[in-house]
């Protein structure tokens, strides 16, 4: 009995001493870089064989350039800007590690692990098995940091303040676009009546609502990918198959062809109230009624695969 207890407690010590030598380790890798680089030697190490106190949050993604992965590197760039938001924060502990495994370093634990794409976000739990939960929904969420830093609160209950750094740009741009607009408007100073006109203002107001029904907001919310290739068969979808989530190209498919079926509106409206002569009349409606029917079947083909079951469709299915 003295013996079992005896073997037990050496055990635990073992145990413990090693856990002492992962955090720390792992706390050594993190001051110098806020997402650790993992190998499969490194994962199968301190990841992957047990004990582990602590929680890992992996991308595993593809950045080398032979591999073409536009969406890689984007989503490296936000992880890193969660990874730097905890690492550099005041609640840091070494509860959570953020780290990386490229394929071109790490084949085997892609393989381990039985992933064929990139990029993809696992959280590896201090105990137990991965969960469903425990993958990151990349198509649905998209990989701006901030919808990262809610599902690292979901499963490590660790609530991370997303700090990004300064981005210029935005404000220059704006300051220029004003600057630019001040200036004719000093030019013109003399003739401003088309401060009054309704159409420029009407043409303005309809460019904002087509953007705002496209789905740029979407875009800026949750960063989803341009569009998605498919690593096996290397077809690009630029239409997403889920109505809860849509690529960055969809949003600009979407945007011409509600343009285009606007087009054909006003086409119409003009046909029916100008007085323009009969031929001219005629060739706009035409016009409009072409543009209406054709582009208005390709939106609603779009919403029939993003939304499956729905029944009707309109010259093209």
């Amino acid at each position: 009995m003295a013996g079992n207890m005896s073997a037990c407690f050496r055990l635990f010590c073992t145990l413990q001493t090693l856990m002492s030598e992962k955090v720390t380790q792992m706390m050594e890798w993190a001051s110098k870089r806020s997402v650790i680089r993992l190998n499969g030697d490194k994962f199968r190490r301190f990841v992957k064989a047990p004990p582990r106190n602590f929680s890992v949050i992996i991308m595993f993604t593809a950045l080398q350039p032979q591999r073409q992965c536009a969406v890689c590197r984007q989503a490296d760039e936000e992880f890193m800007v969660l990874a730097n938001s905890w690492r550099y924060s005041s609640a840091f502990t070494n509860k959570v590690f953020f780290a990386s495994v490229d394929f071109d370093e790490g084949s085997d634990v892609f393989q381990m692990l039985g992933m064929n794409s990139a990029p993809t976000f696992l959280h590896f739990p201090p105990k137990g098995k991965l969960r469903k939960s425990d993958t990151y929904e990349l198509q649905v969420r998209g990989f701006a940091a901030e919808q990262l830093a809610r599902w690292v609160a979901d499963r490590t209950d660790v609530q991370i303040r997303v700090i990004r750094p300064p981005n210029y740009a935005g404000p220059l741009l704006l300051g220029f676009l004003l600057a630019v607009i001040g200036g004719l408007a000093y030019l013109r100073r003399h003739n401003l009546e088309f401060l009054f006109n309704r159409n420029v203002w009407a043409f303005s107001a309809l460019c904002f609502v087509l953007i705002m029904i496209s789905g740029q907001m979407w875009n800026h919310i949750r960063g989803p990918p341009y569009a998605h290739k498919n690593p096996n068969t290397g077809e690009i979808s630029y239409i997403h198959g889920s109505s809860q989530a849509q690529f960055v190209a969809e949003t600009h498919i979407i945007l011409f062809f509600n343009a285009a079926v606007t087009m054909g509106m006003v086409l119409l409206c003009e046909a029916a109230t100008s007085n323009l002569d009969t031929g001219k009349r005629k060739m706009m409606c035409v016009t409009g009624i072409g543009l209406l029917m054709l582009f208005f079947s390709w939106l609603l083909s779009i919403f029939r695969k993003k939304y499956q079951g729905y029944p009707y469709s309109f010259l093209m299915r």
